[in-house]
């Protein structure tokens, strides 16, 4: 790391580690001086309080003490704050307040740094080695090809993207990935209701009748017909079996097409592109002789059956059905041998829809069960969305009259709009998408709101420049001019960027980095407000402006994650 990544950490998270020492310190010198018994250290936390009135920093490690020391936390605290040398540290003083917390309170320094570091830094800032570059496999979206993506898809493909650029700045080497199942019963199916549509083009829909389970959409009668202007009649006496793998062959390049298409106008680009039939047969047969080989599978009505039972599953699970075919469980379990034994992931993380909560434990087991590990892989469980418009649920596209896909979103929404709002709360949360609000421009609407942040800032330095007034780099003493609550309020904020992204990572949750971003065009508003960039003072105006283009860099950085622009006016 950089030797200005070093003064961010020092600025930001090593201030928490020293609030940390200075307590612990602090109890070793009043048990060493017999102001308080000798009993062992309590858990505490340091954490940065609601009110900043109330200090930058903040303990309950007094409270947290009381009955190891039996001792009153006021008195606790009083003690700890007589011991602490703050010589060395960035802070200025330390206070007891309410119960027993200690309060830590940051000098002018500290401000300072944090707004030249991320000028510094600039594109770079909130950047960090946290995941030390472990290599993470990010899996979402993998809708099924048979048909268009819904609004489940929508939702994890922001949530899944947004995740692998969060764990891409926390410093993991990440990897993004769409499993295409391209085998097994739904591609059976998927050709059976080809087949049915091309026959009736050709012998009338009395005379053919659609499976009743299969895909009634109008794309497959819209792909029978393209077959059938490009192939005639040539496959209606062919045998059954060669004419169905034609339509498929015909019709699904074409879907897997249009969902690049669709997912590149969400402004996602995955790195792989797996297809479940290159595991047939040869990794699949590896994988089952690797169970059986360790006594973990038993034939029975003459399917092959997994002992799921002795990895913690309520049932045992059938590999290999009676008719000889593979389960999807199967393929699952040898795509994700894949992933960790064969390409070396470290970790894999799988977004998935919340109805698939039932198969995380069974798929966690079976990578035991073959001798990886479980506790490895990890889901994300991502609950549904409703579509909402002026307070009424929206079910049918206007265009298609049928439910609302992918691509119809984006006639409703810009995509800025839609991957901002898919990460306004964290995965496990139902979601209401206001498609009303979505496409508001006013302050009401989230994204808005951020966007106008900085398209305001954008405007301040081009009025500036009108008038002749340039932005130079500021002296240290110059940025420890910014003392007011406003302009203090939006540098911590801007300084808590590093630690958002870690968190956000460690949590599996994008939605931090929206909250950040809400947060953050708050306390700016406010400070243009309240403290004019123009103003008489030309040292205080200078490091206005710098607090400025700091904030631009942030909000740059932070929207680029969620693939969000930063639109210059607005």
């Amino acid at each position: 790391m950089d030797s200005m990544s070093t003064i961010v950490k020092d600025s930001i998270n090593q201030a928490y580690s020293q609030a940390r020492q200075l307590v612990e310190e602090g109890f070793h010198r009043a048990i060493a001086a017999g102001a308080l018994k000798d009993a062992p250290l309590p858990a505490f936390v340091v954490e940065i309080p609601a009110d900043p009135t109330k200090g930058d920093f903040a303990t309950n490690a007094a409270m947290a003490g009381a009955k190891a020391f039996s001792m009153a936390p006021r008195q606790i605290a009083q003690i700890l704050c007589e011991q602490m040398n703050l010589e060395g540290t960035p802070f200025q003083r330390v206070e007891v307040a309410g119960p027993g917390f200690i309060n830590f309170f940051v000098g002018a320094g500290w401000f300072s740094t944090i707004v030249e570091s991320i000028l510094a830094l600039g594109a770079q800032y909130g950047r960090t080695d946290y995941g030390h570059g472990e290599k993470i496999n990010v899996e979402f979206v993998s809708a099924n090809p048979t048909g268009p993506m819904h609004m489940g898809n929508a939702r994890g493909g922001a949530i899944g993207d947004c995740l692998a650029a969060v764990l891409d700045w926390a410093g993991y080497q990440v990897s993004r990935e769409f499993y295409v199942n391209d085998a097994g019963n739904q591609i059976a199916k998927f050709g059976l209701s080809l087949e049915a549509r091309y026959l009736q083009l050709y012998q009338g829909e009395e005379a053919v009748p659609f499976p009743e389970d299969g895909y009634h959409g109008d794309d497959i009668r819209v792909h029978a017909k393209n077959f059938s202007k490009e192939y005639g009649d040539r496959y209606v006496n062919a045998p059954a079996e060669e004419r169905r793998q034609a339509l498929v062959d015909f019709a699904l390049p074409r879907n897997l097409a249009q969902m690049k298409a669709d997912l590149a106008k969400y402004r996602i680009h995955y790195d792989t592109w797996f297809l479940e039939s290159t595991l047939h047969p040869d990794a699949i047969n590896q994988v089952l002789k690797t169970l059986a080989d360790r006594g973990l599978t038993y034939e029975k009505e003459g399917a092959v059956w997994y002992k799921a039972t002795q990895f913690g599953d309520e049932k045992d699970e059938v590999l290999v059905r009676a008719n000889g075919v593979p389960t999807y469980f199967a393929a699952d379990i040898a795509y994700h041998y894949n992933k960790f034994a064969v390409r070396g992931f470290e970790r894999c993380i799988n977004v998935w829809g919340a109805d698939h909560h039932g198969h995380v434990a069974r798929l966690k087991g079976a990578m035991d069960a073959i001798g990886l590990d479980g506790s490895k892989l990890d889901i994300v469980l991502m609950q549904l969305v409703r579509l909402m418009k002026d307070g009424t649920p929206v079910k049918m596209s206007k265009r298609t009259g049928k439910a609302i896909s992918l691509a119809d979103l984006f006639e409703e929404v810009p995509v800025d709009a839609a991957r901002f709002f898919f990460n306004l709360r964290e995965p496990n949360s139902t979601l209401d998408f206001d498609l009303g609000l979505a496409a508001q421009q006013t302050s009401q609407n989230p994204v808005y709101y951020v966007q106008y942040a900085h398209a305001r800032i954008c405007s301040i330095l081009r009025r500036m420049e009108q008038d002749g007034v340039a932005v130079r780099p500021c002296t240290r003493e110059e940025l420890d001019l910014l003392t007011t609550g406003d302009e203090r309020n939006l540098i911590r904020q801007l300084g808590q960027l590093p630690a958002t992204i870690i968190d956000s990572a460690r949590r599996y949750d994008p939605a931090a980095i929206t909250k950040y971003l809400v947060d953050l065009a708050n306390l700016f508003h406010k400070f243009y407000t309240t403290c004019s960039c123009r103003c008489d003072d030309e040292h205080l105006m200078q490091a206005r402006l710098n607090l400025c283009l700091a904030v631009k860099t942030v909000l740059a950085n932070a929207l680029g994650m969620l693939q969000v622009s930063c639109p210059d006016s607005m």
